[in-house]
């Protein structure tokens, strides 16, 4: 039954990243759009080379210069015309550096007759960088690397990032202009906000320095003197020719995933697209709704499809390998434990869950079991936040490959 299971698993999972991938998205925005005949485009993020092949696609030679910021191995090659230019995430790196001033010197000089094509999607944030004169990439490496390691939510460590920034927070379609700027977006934010998603480059900015200073004192983070004042001046609250439409999220991803399960014999239930709380607090969540299900059958009756979306985050107590979907599931283990025909699979939509090559975990209510079989301590990788090894060594793992899209993460409990 586990392997019955565990086949619809993966059948759903394919399902669910097909129906998110953003060419079709990018297509239907275009298709609405009255370009001008002279078009910049800038693409950035995890799925910044899908995107721009479906706009080169449609537009030709309308596209007269651009450039595709990704992630190291999301590009899928050449796309003529357009340089393409793989950066560090989730920290930035020198080509992130690279990937924002080639994208200042394109946008430089435009008039009004000009149009901008930003396409936008997650992990902008890391991928597309330029300080702030007096700051330095070291500088924003060190604070991400703080944030991310005490568990700050993506909209705290965005927060901070753009007022170091010199095309976060509003600043880059500042440099656009006087050339108008319309803006496709790929959301991997819960509740889509255009200021949050790859830290707004193109949006007003909600953000604010008594916001960054709150932040700092919640976290106890250490701050250099030098970046004070760069975190005391406030980003562009108001923009100007700047059109942007939020294509593709979460509520997208979710929705597949139980149109998916319905096609398999299951009943989805959708529980939240707004999933927002430690990794390992979902799993444990997750497996104590697999118990009820099984004693009482409530919520729903078997079979069904649980299915939960968003972010979750994993505060960092350990040096192992893993990412916040693997943790999920791996907590999710333990509440299992002994229940039949459950299988639960948590991952990431764009493929690399965390800094590794796993989309994610997938595990049933006999993994623990065969865990201790084989002497392996899921309490320790919890531990030491090293679920991949143990995912690995059980062959649990989700390996899908750099999908080119990034919608946030989903979960799917299934009950036979």
């Amino acid at each position: 039954m586990n392997q019955h299971l565990l086949t619809h698993a993966h059948t759903i999972i394919r399902q669910s990243i097909a129906a998110v991938l953003p060419d079709e998205a990018v297509r239907r925005a275009l298709a609405d759009m009255d370009l001008p005949p002279r078009v910049t485009l800038v693409a950035i993020g995890k799925a910044a080379w899908r995107m721009a092949a479906a706009a080169q696609s449609i537009l030709g030679s309308r596209i007269t210069q651009g450039v595709v910021v990704t992630k190291y191995g999301h590009s899928e090659g050449a796309l003529p015309g357009l340089e393409i230019i793989e950066a560090g995430h989730p920290v930035p790196d020198e080509n992130s550096i690279r990937g924002a001033a080639r994208a200042l010197d394109l946008v430089s000089g435009l008039s009004r007759e000009d149009a901008v094509l930003f396409l936008i999607s997650g992990g902008g944030s890391a991928l597309f960088e330029a300080p702030l004169p007096g700051a330095s990439l070291g500088d924003i490496a060190a604070l991400t690397r703080q944030l991310l390691a005490c568990g700050a939510s993506i909209a705290e460590i965005n927060a901070v990032r753009k007022h170091l920034s010199a095309v976060k927070g509003g600043r880059f379609a500042m440099a656009c202009a006087p050339a108008s700027l319309t803006c496709i977006v790929l959301s991997d934010v819960l509740g889509d906000a255009p200021d949050v998603i790859a830290s707004g480059p193109a949006a007003p900015d909600a953000s604010t320095c008594a916001d960054v200073q709150a932040i700092i004192r919640k976290y106890a983070l250490t701050v250099p003197e030098h970046l004070l004042p760069l975190l005391a001046t406030e980003t562009p609250k108001a923009l100007e020719r700047v059109t942007s439409i939020v294509t593709g999220s979460v509520s997208a991803l979710c929705e597949a995933a139980a149109g998916a399960a319905r096609s398999l014999g299951y009943v989805p239930l959708v529980l939240t697209t707004t999933l927002d709380c430690e990794a390992r607090e979902a799993g444990a969540m997750m497996a104590a709704i697999a118990r009820e299900i099984r004693r009482s059958g409530s919520p729903i009756s078997p079979p069904c499809a649980v299915i939960a979306g968003g972010e979750t985050v994993v505060h960092l107590r350990g040096t192992g390998l893993g990412g916040r979907s693997q943790e999920l599931a791996l907590a999710a283990a333990k509440g299992l434990d002994g229940l039949q025909s459950v299988c639960l699979l948590a991952l990431g939509s764009d493929g690399t869950d965390g800094p590794t090559d796993a989309a994610g975990g997938i595990v049933t209510g006999g993994f623990a079991a065969a865990c201790r079989a084989r002497g392996l301590s899921i309490d320790a990788a919890l531990q030491n936040n090293d679920a991949y090894p143990l995912l690995k060594e059980m062959d649990a793992l989700i390996m899908t490959g750099p999908t080119g899209t990034n919608v946030n993460d989903v979960c799917v409990l299934l009950i036979k």
